[in-house]
Order: C-alpha cells, then structure tokens, then sequence
C-alpha cells in the first residue's frame, strides 16, 4: 500500500533535510549509488510504440464490414468472383485509409521526456558537479540558475532573487518569485514558494535545494500517470456511426432471414435464396460510407488548416461542430501572454499608457520619476532593435521598461548613466526590490513593490511642485480601482540611499518620497470577445478554467464577455471543498473557475461531461494535458504551447488564437452537416433497394438488379455523387443554431422519415418500369438493365433532394458546388457508356436501351423531385416533435 504524500512544502528545510537523511553539503557518492538501487532513475518510462496490425485489424471492427466481408465469402463460394472482387475492394479501400490516419495517433504521455532536463548540477561529496539529470535520487542538492530547467521536484533552502517559471504547472503567466519559508499545508502549488517542481524554467537569480521526489514520483510524473491513464471518449461522430452501423446491421439481418422464409416458402431453393441474401446485403449496407466519410473529414481538416486549426484525429472535425461547451485556458489562449503596462496613477490622477513612442516633452515630474523607478530598480534587459520590444527576463520588468520607452525615455541610456552600486533583490517575504543609482545628486534609492509595503516606507508622496503631504487611503482607493480592472499593481518611490558601511549592505528603506503606480496587464486578445461573442450566438458556452487569482480572472473574462456583468466563480479551494454531484450542479452556471490545479481542471471537464455537455477544452501546458485527453475535444496551442498539450490533443491551432476555435466550429458544423449529407443519400437509395428487392420476392418475380450491378451503383455512380456532397458549403444561418443534441444520429429524425419515403418512390418506380419492360420484351436481362438505370437516374435527381435537410432545391444555386454538378453529370454519363461499351455489357449483364425507354425513365424518376419537395414544405410547416428545425426555433442563445 503506497504511502500518502508529503506536503514537502510545509515542512522547515531542517525536518525535510532529516527526513532525507542529506544536509547542505549533499550525499556523497556511495549513497548516491545506494539510493538510486532503491528510487531508481530520475526519468518517466515510455509508452511502447501502437502494434501497427493491431491498428489494421481495428479497421475491419465495424458491423458494416462484417456484412459485407460474410458476403464477400459467400460470393466466392457461389462462384460469382466479380461481386467478391468488387466488395474486397471497397472494404480494403476503407482499411487502408483507416489505417493511415490512426497510425499518425501519437501518446501524449511520451513528450513528458523532453521535458526533464538532461544535465544536473549537484553538489557531492562536499563539492559542485555536473551529472546526468536521471542520477538524481531523492537527498542529493541540487543548484539553480537563470535559463535551466529544474530536474526534480526540490525543497529550496537557499534563495538569491530566484524566479521561475510555472507556467506549464500552474498557467499563470508571471514567473514565481521563490523563497525559503515554509508555506501551509493546505497552500495551493502555485503559492508554493518554497518549492521548485521539475520541468519549470528558472528566469532570474539563482537557488540550491534539496529533491525530494524524482521520476514518476514528481508533480510533473503525476501529470504524466493521469495523461496515460485517462480515455480519449469516443467522439460524438464515432457513436453516432456506431449505433447507425448496428442499425444497418440488425436491419439486413431482420431482411436476410424474412426474405430466406419467404423464399422458401415460395418454393425457391436455397441456394437462390442466399443470393437474394446477398444482394440484400450489398443493397442495405452503404460500403462506400466508410470512405465517402473519411474523405469528408479530410475535406474538413484541409478547411480547417486553412483557418489555422490542425486537425490531428479525423473525428475531432466534427466534434466541434457540437460542441456546447468551451472551457478555456486564460493566459496565452485569451491573453497575449505578455505583461503590458496600461496604467499609471500618480499625484495628478490617472494616465494611460500610449500604445506607441510618444514625445517626452510634456512629461510631468511626478509621471516621468514613476516610470525612470521602474527603469532603475530592474534586471531585465530588452531588445530595443525588435519591433515586439521582447524582453529577457521577467515579464513585468520587462513592461516596466516598454512603457517608459513609450514614453519617450531611453532606458539603456538612463540605466548606463547611473550605474548601480546596489541592490536589495526582490524576496516574497518582503515584497519588495531596491535599487541604489549613483547620480550627480548623490546616491539614491529606487524602490518598487506592494503598494502597502512601499506606503509603509514612505512619508511624502511627490507632486508637480515639490511634494506634498501623503495620504495612504488616497493611495490605496487607486490601487484597488487598478486590481479591480484586474491590473497587476506596483508601486514606485524614492530616496536617499544608506549604507552600513563604506560599501556595505543596503538598510532598509524609509522617508521615501512616494512617486506612483503603474498597473500591468496580460491583455486579451484583440478578437478573441468578437469569437466569444460569436460562440455564444451560436448556443456555445465559453467559462474560463485558470490557475490565475480570481480577481484577474474576472476582471479579463468582463473584458471579454464571459459570464456577464457578474460571472459565478469557483476557486480550487472551493472545488476541494465539493463533492462530485455538488460540482456538476455549479458547473452548469459557473462561468469562471480561478486557481485551479490540474486536477481540479479535470474534475470540471468529467462534470460537464456527466451533464450531457459536448467538451472542448484548450490549453498550452503540462497542467492542461489531462483536461486535453479527457474532453471530447481537447485544443492545443501551436505556438507557445508545450509538447505535451500539443500531443494530448485532438486539435491544435496554428496562431494561438481562440478566434480560431470559432472558425473551427462554423467548419466543423459545415462537415457533419455534409457528413448527414452523404449518410442520408446512401442510406435512402439502399433503402430503395431492399425495399425493391423484398416486394419483387413477395410478388414472386425475378431479382430485378443483379448484386454486381447493386455495387456498381453504389460504387461508381452514387459513389462519385456522394464524394461531391462533401463539397458543399455552409447553409445560410448554420452559425446560428443552437448545438446539435448528442444522443441524435448521424441520420435524424426528419431524414429517416424522408429516407422511408423516398425509399418507397424509388422503389415503385423502379418496379414499375422493371414489369412494364418484363412484360413488354420477355427478356430478363432487359429488364434488368431498365431497373438498374431507372435506380442510376432516381438519384441523379435525388443527391439534389439531399442537399439541405429543410430548404428547397429551387432555393440552392447549381453552381455553388461545381462539384457537384460535374460529378453528376459525368456519372450518368459513365452508367450510359456502359450500356453501350461490349466489355461493361457483359460484366454488368446490361443491354443497350432505346429512346423511348429513356423517355419513360426520366418522367418516372423526375417524381422523387415532386415528393421530397412536398415533404419539406410540409415539416417547414409542421417540424417533427424534438427536431433539430423545432430545437432552433426554441434554441435561445446564452445569456451574454
């Protein structure tokens, strides 16, 4: 039985370096090698490589291909080597496609590798050392500085200005500035202080610590065992093609055994008999669906590239398409992931921040000494020939030093001009940085941090004339007015320097003349309310799920329009708090969940989940992974995004843009819409020929088509017509409907009812013209020819009926899918040359037909024109009872 945890970050350094049995000088070499037997490597074991004839074999898992395998068999068997052919061909086709895509699947939980850091340097045997990162063992003291990644989980108890980066664990964007005392038991990791986690990048400073956990055993190991043992659930599409492949199945099934009694009884033998078995199997079973999807998706993933969404899982296309709800990552996803200065208070009010290089002129004293204190009490450094201004170092500094550029100073200039004799570092404990500079004045203090510690050294506050008295409260009513609008505050101050000694160490700050604020932000993306907006008309709820403070949160998801006014928001503490059926019940009103670890993000996506809810779930880091893979869509960024979400997900977006998502979401809409396209239209000719093939055998005539002359159809006519419908474009308004409901088919209510319709005029028709040509010629092969172009004509007029579900074909322009419109006319064309070609007369068992069969042809099929046209005015009118048309006109968007 595994022990529970240690909260490491609880414990003083002294008890956890007790615990380890280690101390400030590390192990020496022979425990390193002892203990190393007992923890084994610093390093996450990888997922074996997927059995590529596993993955073929999964192909033919269908209960479609079943079917049409059986009747490949019993085809062979009977002698009639051209439907065997014709049927192994199709299947083979879907396998070798099937196959193809699934082996690109690549497991998320090996990209966790890259992340560990190959090189350590510990100290051994009382002295520095550089090993390979998978040495570490638990005990050994590790050293930090600015530009590595941490290589184990270690308890820090040596800090000089250290920061580091927990983006990839936490989300937020800020890097974490460390220090040494122990936190609470209960504190979440991102205020974890004393901690340094494996696979988070030091910017500043440097450190020593103590490891504590190594390889599986590290937060980042913990992430990595719920990422390998999470279930990608099956995709809406994936479930709907299922539940369909069994009703076709038990359908044939059901045909099969009443047509054999039937057959029987009529005194027909049985070996005719399984023949008609067959042909009813070829008729029922749509083969070319397999394909016919796939190359939709496909169709779809190209559109979507397009858009800069890359699609890695087929199904993923669709999946978007109903989705109902988003949960979003903030920082990078909704945010540019960058502090950005926007505004500044002092003694004269207010400023924005200009977005571009302004004049220094008229730079008031109070306004310019506030932004000369961020210059000076800073070590970031910024590339000042980049017209992104990119900094290196730590991302408010670096803001700090963008907006006095944009002010007109010259930072490089003021900071070589006043060169700095010292520094007190910035430390969590004090809350604040200081700088000395040494001026023509004398030597003089810069200082920057919480505005209640920097208050608290100052005794004047600056003014245009001088100074002034300073008034606390005046001061703190505009730092919180800053953190309301989810600003991060510093404050800004000045002073005449002290030294202990000649040289000697800085003592602490006080009678500083208070200069002023200036509060950052990570802005939201430019489109991204404009995409939220659009989600939300389009019945798509988008909460935002952060490990930022909540405050921010708000503050950012009011900006952009996420939950309203005054957005419901559940903190991780909260969540701990919940028990599973009390978070379903939030999870349907709260728009904003702060300060989440990644357990709690995943929590939250198995209770959206639980409700019913389509999932889709962005996110760039480590702590995003589980959520990614758990959710029916998971969407990775592509720019800034780690290796780990990046392959966790189905989908990943090429700019990092939530704009993108709602791109996605129109194409993903366009693709399914498609998608019922072709489904309906292969189903309903199919059901044409059961239905045609079943009255013939009750009426005691010959079969009218033969099961070669089925696949040709199904093949080479209907199977060009229905690859064109991938083609189509969005139907006016298809934004603006509310999310498909998950429990409906791939076929609808609304299209099982015109396929049954359809299906019986086409059926009659052909019966029809099948016994008026039997009668008219006596020739079997006659007749047969005239069933099988009479089926080929049926749907060069009926692929136009599948076009649009409730608009009239009269109201779609021909030529808005050229495809189309080719495809169909080539067909036909194809199907007449045969009729008239030795080679494909003899195959097929056709003969040529005169004109007046043809006019007979064109009047009889040109009826299902008539019909599905009267079927759609009649449910415009009246819709079925839980159709998606009555959802729609229900369908109210979320509340903004």
């Amino acid at each position: 039985m595994n022990s529970p945890p240690v909260s490491w970050h609880s414990l003083d350094f002294l008890a956890v370096a007790e615990s380890q049995k280690s101390s400030l000088e590390g192990l020496s070499r022979e425990q390193a090698r002892q203990r190393l037997k007992t923890h084994g490597a610093n390093e996450l074991s990888s997922l074996p490589p997927p059995n590529a004839l596993w993955v073929l074999l999964h192909q033919f898992q269908s209960p479609l291909i079943y079917i049409l395998l059986a009747a490949a068999v019993v085809t062979f068997l009977l002698g009639d080597y051209a439907d065997s052919t014709l049927i192994l061909v199709a299947v083979s086709l879907n396998a070798v496609i099937g196959f193809i895509q699934e082996w690109k699947a690549e497991h998320s939980a090996r990209a966790l590798m890259k992340l560990v850091s190959p090189k350590a340097r510990v100290v051994r045997d009382g002295r520095e050392q550089t090993i390979e990162s998978k040495g570490l063992i638990p005990g050994d003291v590790v050293l930090l500085e600015s530009g590595v990644r941490t290589p184990a989980d270690l308890r820090l108890f040596q800090t000089t200005t250290l920061a580091i980066n927990e983006s990839t664990l936490t989300g937020e964007s800020i890097p974490v500035h460390k220090g040494t005392e122990a936190v609470a038991e209960t504190a979440p990791l991102a205020e974890r202080r004393c901690m340094a986690y494996a696979g988070t990048v030091v910017t500043a400073g440097r450190g020593r610590g103590i490891v504590v956990t190594t390889g599986a055993r590290t937060e980042l190991g913990t992430i990595a065992a719920v990422v390998r043992e999470e279930v990608s659930p099956e995709s809406p599409l994936q479930r709907r093609m299922t539940n369909f492949a069994h009703v076709i199945g038990y359908s044939v099934g059901i045909a099969a055994v009443l047509a054999f009694v039937v057959g029987i009884a009529s005194g027909k033998t049985a070996s005719e008999m399984v023949r008609v078995g067959v042909a009813l199997a070829v008729g029922a079973v749509p083969e070319g669906l397999p394909v016919v999807l796939i190359i939709t998706l496909a169709l779809g993933v190209r559109r979507m590239a397009k858009r800069n969404a890359i699609v890695r899982r087929l199904p993923a296309v669709e999946t978007l398409g109903c989705t109902s709800v988003i949960g979003s990552d903030k920082t990078g996803t909704l945010t540019e992931n960058r502090m950005t200065t926007m505004d500044l208070w002092t003694s004269d009010g207010f400023t924005k921040a200009p977005s571009e290089r302004t004049s220094p002129e008229h730079l008031a004293s109070p306004l310019r000494e506030t932004l000369e204190a961020g210059v000076f009490s800073n070590e970031a450094e910024v590339d000042w020939s980049s017209e992104e201004l990119s900094g290196d170092g730590d991302p408010t500094e670096t803001a700090l030093l963008v907006a006095a550029y944009k002010f007109g100073l010259e930072p490089a200039q003021a900071r070589q001009q006043w060169k700095e004799i010292a520094t007190i570092p910035f430390e969590s404990e004090r809350q604040f940085a200081a700088s000395i500079r040494r001026a023509d004045e004398g030597d003089i203090l810069y200082v920057k941090g919480a505005p209640e510690v920097v208050l608290g050294m100052s005794s004047r506050l600056r003014s245009a004339d001088g100074t002034t008295d300073l008034d606390p409260e005046a001061v703190l009513k505009a730092a919180d007015e800053m953190a309301s609008n989810g600003l991060r505050v510093l404050a800004m101050a000045r002073g005449r320097a002290e030294l202990k000694g000649e040289g000697g160490e800085v003592l602490p700050p006080r009678e500083l003349t208070f200069l002023g604020l200036q509060g950052m932000l990570d802005p939201p993306r430019a489109e991204v309310k404009d995409a939220i907006e659009g989600c939300r008309q389009a019945g798509i709820r988008v909460v935002m799920i952060t490990g930022d403070h909540a405050r921010t949160a708000v503050a950012i998801g009011a900006k952009l329009g996420i939950g309203g006014d005054n957005p419901e928001v559940l903190t991780g503490r909260e969540l701990d708090a919940m028990s599973e059926k009390e978070l379903q019940e939030h999870a349907e009103t709260v728009s904003i969940f702060a300060r989440v670890s990644p357990q709690h993000k995943l929590q939250v996506v198995h209770a959206l989940r639980a409700l019913g809810h389509v999932v889709a779930v962005t996110g760039d880091g480590v702590n995003d992974a589980p959520a990614l893979k758990a959710a029916d869509i998971g969407v990775a960024m592509g720019k800034s995004g780690t290796d780990v979400a990046r392959e966790a997900a189905d989908m990943i977006l090429a700019d990092d843009n939530f704009a993108s998502i709602y791109a996605a979401v129109h194409e993903g809409r366009v693709t399914f819409a498609n998608v019922r396209k072709v489904t309906f239209f292969l189903v309903s000719t199919g059901a044409a020929i059961v239905i045609m093939l079943l009255a013939a055998l009750v009426l005691g005539w010959p079969l009218p088509v033969l099961p070669a002359q089925i696949l040709w159809i199904n093949l080479v006519t209907s199977g060009l017509q229905d690859l064109a419908l991938a083609f189509e474009p969005a139907e006016p308004g298809l934004d603006e409907k509310p999310p498909r409901d998950p429990k409906e088919g791939v076929v609808s209510k609304l299209l099982w009812e015109r396929t049954v319709l359809a299906g019986f005029v086409m059926a009659i028709g052909t019966l029809a013209l099948f016994r008026w040509e039997y009668l008219r010629t006596g020739s079997l092969i006659e007749a047969q020819t005239i069933a099988l172009t009479s089926l080929v004509i049926f749907m060069f007029f009926h692929v136009g009926n599948a076009r649009s579900d409730t608009r009239s074909l009269l109201q779609i322009s021909p030529i808005s899918n050229p495809h189309l419109f080719t495809v169909s006319a080539v067909s036909l064309a194809v199907h007449v040359g045969c009729l008239y070609f030795a080679p494909t007369q003899a195959f097929l068992s056709v003969h040529p037909l005169d004109p007046p069969a043809w006019i007979r042809l064109i009047a009889v099929a040109s009826s299902i024109l008539v019909v599905v046209e009267a079927h759609k005015w009649i449910r415009r009118r009246w819709p079925l009872e839980g159709s998606f048309r009555q959802r729609e006109r229900k369908h109210r968007a979320w509340p903004s």
